[in-house]
């Protein structure tokens, strides 16, 4: 039974406190994938850097924090206990059933906020290892099971936080308030390109876009993309440009961001398998080195699937950053 299976109702006087900085580092993520909406979700190589350290332990009165933020979101996020890292951590030593102690937090952020790159949800996971990498025994306290399910309901949904827990692609979802993921393999040479835009959408805004109910026909068809795009992205990647079709929520959501769903269109129509990241707005392609003439009717059709990531980078939009990043197999590691 795990810890969030009987949550300790009491600090812990005899814990004892790593001495010194520890670091942690968690992958950018891309939920959805297409048609996996809140349930398909894929860790990228680019990482978040948090460094933490216990500067004096819990002694009743209440904790002090120095928060300092570098890159992305630096001026703009809050450096106190508001700090969503922050918040974070103090969850974890709840759970593990610690007093929070008086921590210093350095935050090196290379993932870009409000774009659909999984950055809450680093914060979150980044955050919840870095305290339990701070505990002597917080691998014991907090296993990584535990870790995802906390990370899961202090997200709200699974997708993100699941490949930022364990690393390359996933499959997540719920029952009756209970979190569950699973591990999918990813075809060798499968990678990704991602286009950012310089303007953010609010996850909130975009989920605020979706209709309560969608078409039987829409959510048979999905289902079928669904469960074609885990056989494609683990052995016939050539398959990617009609596995990554979705039905339930892209076209809902286009409004709030036209120049993604544009360059989504444009994509698509030259065979490359184009989606919307997240809640977007950065618009994700996947590149891969599969054998054109393996498994395929039209071998024409695979080429264009199969677009280089150099040709997909010379596509970038003006003013928009492109990278090309490969799956990254690993969640969050202390370094």
């Amino acid at each position: 039974m795990g810890a969030l299976d009987a949550p300790l109702d009491r600090t812990d006087p005899g814990a004892a406190f790593v001495q010194g900085p520890v670091s942690v580092s968690v992958p950018a993520t891309s939920a959805n994938l297409g048609p996996g909406y809140d349930t398909l979700g894929l860790a990228l190589a680019l990482r978040d850097v948090l460094t933490g350290e216990v500067i004096a332990p819990a002694d009743g009165t209440p904790a002090r924090v120095e928060v300092e933020v570098v890159g992305e979101g630096a001026g703009d996020v809050p450096l106190d206990e508001s700090h969503l890292v922050v918040r974070a951590m103090r969850c974890a030593f709840e759970q593990m059933g610690l007093a929070q102690p008086s921590l210093r937090l350095r935050c090196e952020n290379v993932l870009p906020h409000s774009r659909g790159l999984g950055s809450s949800s680093a914060a979150i996971v980044g955050g919840l290892a870095l305290a339990r990498a701070l505990v002597a025994d917080g691998a014991q306290r907090l296993d990584d099971t535990d870790l995802f399910t906390l990370a899961a309901r202090l997200e709200g949904h699974p997708d993100n936080v699941a490949p930022a827990v364990f690393g390359g692609f996933t499959v997540s979802g719920s029952e009756g308030g209970t979190f569950f993921a699973v591990p999918s393999p990813v075809a060798a040479g499968v990678s990704a390109v991602v286009f950012v835009p310089d303007e953010p959408v609010s996850t909130e805004v975009a989920r605020s876009l979706l209709p309560a109910t969608v078409p039987h026909a829409d959510a048979a068809a999905n289902a079928a993309r669904v469960a074609l795009l885990v056989l494609a992205l683990a052995q016939r990647p050539e398959l990617l440009p009609a596995a990554t079709r979705d039905y339930l929520h892209q076209d809902y959501r286009a409004s709030a961001m036209p120049r993604s769903a544009e360059l989504v269109r444009s994509l698509r129509a030259d065979g490359v398998a184009a989606v919307i990241s997240g809640a977007g707005p950065t618009v994700l392609a996947f590149v891969g080195d599969a054998d054109p003439d393996d498994h395929v009717e039209s071998p024409a059709d695979a080429r264009r699937a199969l677009t280089s990531a150099e040709a997909l980078l010379a596509r970038c939009p003006e003013g928009w950053r492109a990278h090309h990043l490969a799956v990254d197999p690993r969640g969050v590691v202390v370094r």
